[in-house]
């Protein structure tokens, strides 16, 4: 059945990509300092990674139905090959910078942009209604284990050295290589996409109708104020909240965070059974207002123990609203503004969230350690309650029909 199969190339596709994009995120900054460049200078180059990031969500909001989305997410995958193994091989500052912004190499390690916004848009059509919450969750778990392999596999370039088969450059060269050959597996199961991935009456210019408008509208910019809360709370700076609030080291803040992105997994599971239950809406909000209470009793623990408990907990609770927000997004719009809704959206996030961390550390240095914790877990119950009131009427198919008893 062309929609089954779809939809497992798309699972499979997606966890190579993110085991790619988990790789880079974590090898990308050590290989440009070992090739011998300052911060300031390889920082040049990540931003142009996510430059290309931005561009690319673009081209895809507006022109991807007309592009193909088959085509589409082949041409995104082969280019972010291509990025690669120019990176992998090349010194120069330039050419890297270059090579980083048209192979739209994302240093964040995880990557919802232009080819999340293509997959989005073609994944509700392999499932019915009342099943869609459900494909998104899979698909969020398969991504989540794929960064976190994608992680664990940027202990390859040290294990090459420890085996004397590479020097310090050679063996990061090599991970960035199998970052590029991982792209091009991705792009070949992409070509194994039926027809029926593809909208109908794309050759026509889009029309967003007015009551998509409206939603898209209100949800970008709800969907942005929880992206800018959560640029408070990036990996890098939670880590430094652990070592600097409890003194503890790399090692136990490392164990800490894959035990976190354990947590993320079996919530996006959780999230599709209890949207069956209460509702794409109420799952959102009635998950992710735990969470953030839970975040804010973090800065005033006395022990990394008891911090790190609360930590998991609140990342048990946090990513439930990922599958149904996207489940959600992609019910109340037209299957043929799927596409532009996913990229519109992700833009919107973008946006917010590329600005949060400057601002972070400057309320760390001026404020202090505790500030960006609060300060986001205030903004997300925010942002929570705003979506709440603005589209607790706004009903999925799945839950607008009632159910008919025989």
């Amino acid at each position: 059945m062309p929609a089954s199969a779809d939809r497992r190339t798309l699972y499979a596709a997606g966890f190579l990509r993110a085991t790619a994009n988990g790789l880079i995120g974590v090898v990308a900054g050590i290989y440009l300092a070992r090739l011998g460049y300052s911060p300031a200078a390889f920082g040049t180059v990540l931003a142009a990674g996510v430059a290309g990031t931005a561009v690319s969500a673009a081209v895809v909001t507006f022109w991807g139905d007309r592009v193909g989305r088959r085509r589409g997410l082949i041409v995104l995958a082969f280019a972010s090959a291509a990025g690669g193994a120019v990176i992998a091989a090349a010194s120069d500052l330039a050419l890297l910078a270059v090579a980083a912004f048209f192979g739209m190499m994302n240093s964040l390690g995880k990557e919802r942009a232009a080819a999340a916004a293509l997959e989005q848009a073609i994944l509700p059509d392999t499932v019915e209604d009342a099943g869609r919450t459900r494909v998104f969750a899979w698909y969020n778990v398969t991504q989540d284990i794929g960064h976190g392999l994608g992680a664990a596999l940027a202990a390859a370039p040290q294990l090459l050295r420890m085996a004397g088969l590479a020097d310090q450059v050679g063996s990061l060269r090599a991970a960035v290589a199998l970052y590029a050959v991982l792209w091009v597996a991705a792009a070949a199961l992409y070509t194994r996409l039926s027809p029926a991935a593809e909208v109908r009456h794309a050759e026509e210019r889009l029309v967003v109708s007015a009551p998509s408008r409206r939603i898209l509208w209100r949800l970008s910019a709800l969907f942005a104020l929880d992206s800018f809360a959560g640029g408070f709370l990036g990996s890098a700076l939670f880590a430094y909240f652990f070592y600097a609030q409890f003194g503890v080291g790399e090692g136990a803040i490392a164990a800490l965070f894959v035990g976190a992105r354990v947590m993320n997994a079996a919530s996006h599971l959780g999230a599709a059974w209890l949207a069956q239950r209460i509702g794409l809406v109420n799952t959102m909000v009635f998950t992710h207002t735990p969470s953030s209470l839970l975040l804010l009793t973090i800065p005033f623990t006395d022990s990394f123990a008891l911090a790190a408990v609360l930590f998991l907990l609140r990342e048990g609770l946090s990513e439930m609203d990922v599958p149904t927000r996207q489940s959600y997004l992609m019910a109340v719009v037209r299957p043929e503004e799927r596409t532009f809704a996913g990229g519109a959206t992700n833009l919107a996030r973008m946006a917010a969230r590329a600005v949060a961390p400057a601002l972070a550390g400057g309320a760390i240095q001026a404020i202090g350690l505790w500030t960006p914790l609060v300060a986001s877990a205030a903004m997300k119950i925010a942002y929570d309650w705003m979506l709440f009131v603005a589209f607790r009427k706004v009903k999925p198919p799945e839950e607008r029909l009632p159910t008919i008893e025989s």
